[in-house]
């Protein structure tokens, strides 16, 4: 079912064109649970036949990801911090939490946009709490950006190189995603020292 379903999508994808990426890595960035690998993986495939340009599927991706990044910010914005104002008590959620989720965010919010970018399961669901605690939008897009494009170029690259060997793809995918978080559990403890120094001294 699944190589049917990736044979389709690969199908799809030089039916659609570079349409047909960004409207898949829309609809993966946003609030439809949809993998970005059965997407950009056969895409990069694509490039290395020479049916598709690697500049073209970045920017489709790309521009996806931010648009489906950007309707969950403000779905968030606009109906999610609503419910939680009216709702939020039976959740043992008030008006104190959302403001340290508000502080949180002014203080931190590039980096912890910028690290779930990158984790799977996550990096769709991080621009929720960014758009709930109002996180400024410049900020918002840049780390959104930069992470989105990281990991698209993974998979854009994997593709390109193996893009035929299921079973390396599987296997480099996993050792890829494995430390990729540790690299950014480093990244995140390097960012949490430098930020305890800075309230040591005062600054």
């Amino acid at each position: 079912m699944l190589r049917e379903a990736a044979t389709f999508l690969v199908d799809t994808i030089f039916d659609w064109g570079y349409l047909g990426i960004f409207i898949l890595m829309t609809i993966e960035s946003s609030f439809i649970p949809f993998p970005s690998e059965i997407i950009l993986i056969p895409a990069g495939y694509l490039a290395s036949k020479g049916d598709m340009s690697i500049g073209m599927i970045m920017f489709s991706g790309l521009s996806g990801s931010m648009a489906g990044a950007f309707i969950n910010y403000y779905l968030a914005l606009f109906l999610g911090r609503k419910i939680l104002k009216k709702y939020g008590k039976y959740f043992f959620i008030n008006e104190n939490a959302l403001q340290k989720m508000d502080d949180y965010f002014a203080k931190h919010g590039h980096i912890s946009t910028f690290i779930g970018r990158l984790i799977p399961g996550i990096r769709q669901l991080i621009s929720i709490p960014a758009g709930l605690a109002r996180m400024n939008l410049v900020v918002f897009a840049i780390f959104t950006a930069l992470g989105a494009s990281i990991w698209a170029f993974i998979l854009v690259m994997l593709g390109y190189t193996i893009g035929e060997n299921q079973e390396l793809i599987h296997s480099y995918l996993k050792q890829i995603t494995i430390v990729t978080i540790i690299i950014l559990i480093l990244l995140a403890s390097w960012y949490a020292y430098i930020q305890r120094n800075r309230r040591i001294n005062g600054e």
